[in-house]
């Protein structure tokens, strides 16, 4: 497998990340402790005569300066309208700083606990949330950032994989047949669905990218913010049988519709997005085996087993994809 030959956070030792800080005003008391990030580097630093602060260094070569200030400017506009989202600190007209080779920004600390996505309440919050956030989004689009389709979380990852031997050489073809068949039901259930809204969206809205508290819940990361259907946003709030999921839904759409419209046709999508984020994620966890993050923290990535796993997985997607026509909504 020919992952990224390069160790992207070298260098990235505690005096580096200090001085960083240090660099745009801060005085560190010396205090680090690291957060869960594998994509970027993430740790709290403890500020003399002051709160903790959040630093947040950037991956090289994942995201231009240009693609990260329009993900910036998306939580600044979303802050403006008194939305629950954590933005970086502006310090003399910039958010984006660098510093020994890397790039970082920095945020207040916010605290919180893990959602609770088995209770109606809290799938109601992040539905009335999720439309404030889609109505900001949908203001303007971005210009830089990827957009969330077939070709760039799908048929490109496909390819890499293939490419860069990533899949045991006994199992390979398997899997390039049912990836094959699984993006065709995708296709199928994106013309089913037609030509829905893009809009900014937060991209990665799972359970650990929110923070909840006494006034409710928080975002902490956009950093996978790009554009795509609103859905994207949704359908990972849900989990199990189908019928389970149509009535989570309905509780997410009963808080939802009271701040945005929702188009039923992006129900076509649930299982279609679900089945190119699997994809993306196998070549996600490939493209980044050269980090030694990755496989310390995904030691079961690289076996047989793995791949047996997925293409079982992909099977059942394509099942699903087959037998679905569209999420069955039970309203509360």
């Amino acid at each position: 497998m020919t992952a990224e030959n390069t160790i992207p956070f070298a260098g990235l030792g505690p005096e580096t990340i200090l001085d960083a800080v240090e660099s745009v005003g801060f005085h560190c008391s010396g205090a680090l402790q690291a957060l869960n990030s594998y994509e970027n580097r993430v740790w709290q630093i403890g500020i003399d005569e002051g709160a903790p602060l959040v630093a947040k260094f950037y991956r090289p070569g994942r995201w231009s300066d240009a693609q990260i200030a329009e993900e910036h400017d998306f939580t600044a506009a979303m802050a403006g309208g008194e939305l629950p989202v954590v933005t970086p600190l502006v310090i003399d007209g910039r958010s984006l700083f660098a510093h020994g080779g890397f790039r970082f920004a920095l945020f207040p600390r916010q605290g919180g606990r893990a959602p609770e996505f088995d209770r109606a309440e809290t799938l109601e919050w992040m539905g009335r949330l999720m439309a404030r956030i889609h109505t900001v989004g949908a203001r303007a689009g971005f210009i830089l950032r990827e957009t969330l389709d077939i070709t760039s979380f799908g048929t490109d990852s496909r390819d890499w994989l293939l490419d860069n031997q990533a899949i045991p050489e006994e199992l390979e073809s398997i899997w390039a047949g049912v990836s094959d068949e699984a993006l065709d039901r995708v296709a199928e259930a994106f013309a089913r669905a037609g030509a829905v809204q893009q809009l900014r969206l937060h991209g990665d809205c799972h359970a650990g990218n929110v923070l909840w508290t006494a006034d409710g819940p928080h975002f902490v990361d956009f950093d996978d913010a790009r554009m795509g259907p609103s859905i994207q946003d949704l359908w990972m709030l849900l989990s199990g049988e189908p019928e389970e999921m149509g009535q989570q839904f309905g509780h997410v759409l009963a808080g939802y519709e009271m701040f945005r419209e929702f188009d039923d046709r992006e129900l076509q999508l649930v299982e279609a997005l679900r089945t190119l984020r699997l994809i993306h994620h196998s070549a996600w966890l490939a493209r980044r085996w050269g980090d030694p993050a990755f496989p310390a923290a995904f030691p079961w990535f690289a076996t047989q087993r793995y791949w047996e796993e997925r293409i079982l997985e992909l099977r059942e997607q394509i099942a699903a994809m087959q037998e679905f026509r569209g999420l069955r909504i039970v309203m509360p």
